[in-house]
């Protein structure tokens, strides 16, 4: 029986996307019923500012500190909130490997990558690479989100939790403060797909950590040749303004 060996490899690469902070002038701020004699509402703010009808205290935003949101808005409050954009990605695995395939039956594995998005507008993750390869040969990619077929040549990933081939896999961990996901083509259970340059991930919107599993199917056939397959991919976090 001949032995066919298969290593994919996950590197890393990240890409800033920073943003230009915006400032307001000096001038008071104000309306028909309301106006702000200070520049500065917070915890230095050393006057209330009222009309008739409302009152703001010097202490507004000094004991309102946390995050809320919507579906479409997103606020960090505090006084010791920055305004600086940051992203931080970070991939937990070196390396996958598969061991030996076999036309029998589905090699699957896992690696993980995490993505922490503070005051952008979201993020998008890509991955670029080649499929298993041995030589000339080249393990056929899913260019297509397609199921698992046993002694049929596929290669693909998905990024939630699967029942099929095997129990492999996990949607993504979002935490307490996440928003991502895993994107379109990559988000149904038991559908695998690979295409060079795709977006895996994303979030709408600033996020708190979010954690990451690829789940990788490899299928090969009785004809497919012998020998040890290298696949190296390279994911690409990139943050949306």
């Amino acid at each position: 029986m001949r032995r066919l060996l298969g290593l994919a490899t996950t590197l890393l690469l990240i890409m800033l996307g920073m943003a230009v902070p915006a400032y307001a002038d000096n001038n008071e701020l104000q309306s028909t019923h309301f106006r702000f004699d200070q520049s500065v509402v917070g915890g230095s703010g050393l006057d209330q500012e009222n009309s008739s009808s409302y009152q703001l205290g010097e202490l507004i935003g000094d004991l309102a500190v946390g995050s809320s949101s919507s579906t479409n808005f997103q606020l960090n409050s505090g006084f010791d909130t920055t305004g600086e954009p940051a992203l931080t990605f970070i991939v937990d695995s070196s390396g996958v490997n598969f061991g030996s395939f076999s036309a029998a039956a589905a090699t699957v594995a896992t690696s993980t990558f995490e993505v922490i998005d503070y005051t952008s507008y979201g993020y998008i993750v890509q991955i670029y690479g080649n499929p298993p390869t041995n030589g000339s040969h080249t393990i056929t990619p899913l260019a297509t989100a397609d199921v698992s077929q046993a002694g049929v040549e596929q290669f693909g990933i998905n990024l939630v939790a699967n029942a099929s081939p095997v129990a492999v896999g996990a949607d993504p961990d979002n935490g307490s403060f996440g928003f991502g996901q895993a994107a379109t083509n990559y988000n149904t259970p038991n559908n695998y797909r690979y295409v060079n340059g795709d977006t895996i991930a994303l979030a709408p919107k600033s996020s708190g950590d979010t954690v990451y599993t690829i789940s990788y199917l490899v299928n090969v056939s009785g004809l497919t040749p012998g020998g040890q397959y290298t696949s190296n991919q390279t994911l690409v976090c990139i943050g949306t303004y």
